[in-house]
């Protein structure tokens, strides 16, 4: 009889500081510590699942000025988003491909909280492991965070992976 598989969704993000198609620091942070903690050299006992959100404008129409554009120039952001969000997993993917653990990867459009939370109900994976920035409690306020939301209200056990200090930039919102 088989081995079971551990499904973990990893919530990944784009930097930034760098921006499409960099991983955050703390995205690439929580996958490197799933890797070396989790997985180690156990590739065959683990199927990977990262979930990227792309968080639309609030406007709908991205940074253009919606009084110049046409509906074709709808048309070209969004596939531009979704090329910009598939080059960010396929960071993700040949990682995976070159240690030898099987994954999936896609992208969803949404609140990050709202979609993550959909898709654990979804998809019911074994473990949700998500970056964390480290903000302070002033800082929450202003931003929120996603991680703690997540640990909060997933229906999974939830571990979340703080960025180490030397990876932190000077200002901790970004990452």
């Amino acid at each position: 009889m088989g081995e079971e598989v551990t499904r973990i969704m990893i919530g990944v993000n784009e930097s930034s500081l760098k921006g499409y198609p960099h991983p955050s620091i703390s995205s690439k942070g929580a996958f490197e510590w799933t890797i070396k903690k989790i997985v180690r050299s156990n590739v065959s006992s683990f199927n990977l699942l990262f979930l990227h959100v792309q968080v639309p404008d609030e406007d709908g129409y991205e940074d253009v000025d919606s009084i110049y554009a046409s509906n074709e120039d709808f048309k070209n952001m969004k596939e531009k988003e979704r090329v910009r969000g598939t080059h960010l997993l396929e960071y993700f993917v040949n990682r995976c491909n070159e240690i030898g653990v099987s994954c999936q990867a896609w992208i969803r459009q949404g609140d990050p909280k709202d979609v993550i939370l959909n898709e654990v109900k979804r998809l019911r994976p074994d473990l949700l492991v998500v970056g964390s920035r480290g903000l302070g409690p002033f800082q929450k306020v202003f931003v929120g965070t996603v991680s703690e939301f997540c640990w909060k209200h997933a229906e999974c056990p939830v571990m979340t992976i703080k960025r180490s200090a030397d990876e932190t930039p000077r200002d901790p919102v970004d990452d």
